[in-house]
């Protein structure tokens, strides 16, 4: 998949490659309005989850610049130079990143949660649109206390959620 990096101008990937990281650093990923005429949805998904995956393997495992090469083979020179640089250059951000995210993980913990799924209506409007939203219910110990927090989300939100939380989940199996 990071074959699709090769469809962004060799002068506009490092900006690309930089947002993302940016994204990983908790500002905000790239957009796809930005790219829409280059990819589609689904490509424009798949191409910015798999740098981040990568750039966080390469930081969590302390990859060499042997060992970059080595995975960025598939990619012409040019891609490969400008994942490179953003990683040099980004990397102690990114490391630091993946600390935080790992230490706000490990001092709350989730005790419960329940789930239920719902339409909006409101109104007659809206609820001719039949929105299906998921309210979350979330019991979160933290520092020894335990705050019940209570998301109600439509399906964008649900999957972002979704989202955030396998890629918690493979950071923090990555730095074990």
């Amino acid at each position: 998949m990071l074959k699709l990096l090769e469809r962004i101008s060799i002068q506009e990937s490092p900006r690309f490659l930089h947002r993302i990281t940016d994204g990983i650093c908790g500002q905000s990923f790239p957009r796809f309005q930005d790219y829409s005429t280059i990819f589609t949805i689904a490509e424009f998904l798949e191409l910015v989850n798999v740098i981040t995956a990568f750039l966080k393997t390469a930081v969590g495992k302390k990859i060499n610049d042997e060992e970059l090469q080595q995975s960025l083979s598939g990619l012409d020179s040019s891609h490969q130079q400008a994942i490179c640089h953003c990683l040099q250059s980004r990397r102690e951000e990114i490391r630091h990143s993946l600390i935080e995210k790992t230490n706000a993980i490990s001092t709350s913990q989730l005790q419960d949660f329940d789930w239920q799924l719902k339409l909006a209506l409101s109104s007659d409007k809206i609820s001719a649109l039949q929105a299906p939203l998921v309210n979350l219910d979330l019991d979160i110990k933290e520092n020894g206390a335990i705050t019940p927090l209570s998301i109600e989300m439509n399906k964008e939100e649900l999957q972002n959620l979704i989202n955030s939380l396998e890629a918690a989940n493979k950071v923090v199996l990555q730095l074990k």
